[in-house]
């Protein structure tokens, strides 16, 4: 019996033999349904006003470009973070804007193994804006307080906290990289209430998005806010100075620092929660110092 002849396929055959990918249907469809479910308030919210369906499909996915080309965010020591259990992730805050804490977001949930959301402890000011305040609680984040921060790691939540507030946040650019001072360590507390893991956290790339060379303060008591920056961008050019430069980001997890051995009543002892408090300030420190060295440009890497 003569043996059957093989023909390869032509390549507009192989083609057509390929399983189809999605195509603009299916996304389309996608996005009627999402819209529908929404309409319908078919969706559900934890007690924080935390909707998850909301931000994996809109907040993260407008995070995301700036994290993967403008930033070109790389993130480092993942490992380190807790995939099953409640920890409290410590990071130095910088930038004028807090984009810092929205690139950590995007890194844990895109990029962790368990693609953890990160439940970030804000200020008061945050809250008490119109729309911002409502989009933060549905991005999962709350107030900076002992008792939410307890709540959330006792959940086994993953908790961001940034201790350095608007002094870190608010920073001249002449500052940059020197850590401000920690508060009163209620994070601490926090963790050790609970025995949660403390991941220090340390971000580069950050300061040089808005260098702040001034500060216009009357207008600031104006406005309500903490400052109204002047960069070299802003105010001069308007609502296009308000875009971030595209200055290259590395978010480093530091090994985490374990809290559930100390006994019960550890969080009343103020040495006990400043001694804590100084050893994450001074592991990001030396991280930042790390990183800084180890880069050749701000907008290279």
């Amino acid at each position: 019996m003569a043996d059957a002849q093989v023909i390869p396929l032509r390549p507009e055959d192989r083609k057509a033999a390929e399983p189809a990918e999605p195509g603009w249907e299916d996304a389309v469809a996608e996005v009627l349904a999402f819209a529908r479910r929404r309409l319908l308030g078919d969706y559900q919210v934890d007690e924080f006003g935390f909707d998850e369906e909301l931000t994996d499909e809109v907040f993260l996915r407008l995070l995301r470009p700036f994290y993967d080309k403008w930033f070109r965010v790389e993130a480092i020591g993942l490992e380190h973070v807790p995939g099953d259990r409640g920890a409290l992730v410590v990071a130095n805050h910088s930038g004028t804007l807090p984009w810092d804490a929205l690139m950590t977001t995007v890194a844990l949930h895109d990029h962790h193994p368990a693609s953890r959301h990160l439940r970030m402890l804000g200020a008061d000011l945050v809250f008490q804006l119109p729309v911002l305040g409502a989009l933060a609680r549905k991005a999962g984040h709350t107030l900076a307080c002992n008792p939410d921060a307890e709540r959330l790691l006792t959940g086994g939540e993953l908790v961001g906290v940034w201790p350095e507030g608007f002094k870190g946040i608010g920073k001249p650019f002449k500052d940059r990289y020197k850590l401000q001072r920690f508060g009163r360590g209620g994070f601490i507390s926090a963790a050790l209430r609970t025995g949660a893991p403390i991941v220090p956290c340390a971000i580069v790339g950050a300061e040089e998005i808005y260098p702040k060379l001034a500060d216009i303060k009357p207008l600031a008591r104006l406005l309500g806010v903490p400052y109204f920056p002047v960069t070299p961008l802003f105010p001069h050019f308007g609502l296009l100075g308000a875009v971030p430069l595209p200055s290259k980001w590395y978010i480093e997890f530091g090994e985490p620092i374990e809290t559930a051995s100390y006994p019960e009543g550890a969080a009343d002892d103020p040495m006990l929660v400043f001694s804590l408090s100084d050893q994450v300030r001074e592991n990001i420190q030396h991280t930042l110092y790390r990183l800084l060295s180890q880069r050749t440009n701000v907008f290279l890497g």
